[in-house]
């Protein structure tokens, strides 16, 4: 009886350790919407809190790191945006991928960028905080129709 209260036990121990270890779908999810809310709110203070400051962005447009954002995010003006179909993966402890799709209303330096985006962002736990190593987005084309 005293060996099964023990595996019990340590089986009980680990599962804490990893639960408090990985974070929760959602738990990530939040940290996602509350750095696109920093973005589309213009509130870099908040933005850098949720984003490593040796943030990698891949765009259509090009490369991207923390100096881009920031000077991007003062071009946009974003009206809205809803994630949707989020996924995480990860095969490490302290890393994650996360996918999703993210329809986005507003502009970027005047021009019309609304649409639905398909996304990637690795986070990263550092200094016992999750933050955003890489990003990127890309908007969905629409499949051009066959002829005939």
């Amino acid at each position: 009886m005293k060996k099964y209260i023990t595996h019990t036990m340590i089986a009980l121990l680990a599962t804490i350790a990893i639960s408090m270890a990985a974070p929760t779908d959602d738990a990530l999810m939040e940290k996602e919407k509350a750095a696109w809310q920093a973005f589309k709110d213009k509130k870099p203070d908040d933005f850098k809190k949720l984003v490593s400051a040796n943030v990698v962005a891949v765009y259509a447009e090009g490369m991207s790191d923390m100096q881009k954002e920031l000077a991007d995010m003062q071009k946009w003006d974003m009206k809205s945006f809803a994630i949707s179909d989020y996924k995480v993966t990860s095969d490490a402890p302290g890393t994650v991928v996360t996918t999703y799709k993210v329809a986005v209303e507003g502009t970027y330096d005047g021009k019309d960028q609304s649409g639905t985006y398909n996304a990637a962002s690795v986070w990263k736990k550092q200094k016992g905080e999750w933050q955003a190593i890489f990003h990127t987005n890309v908007k969905e084309q629409t499949a051009a129709k066959p002829s005939g």
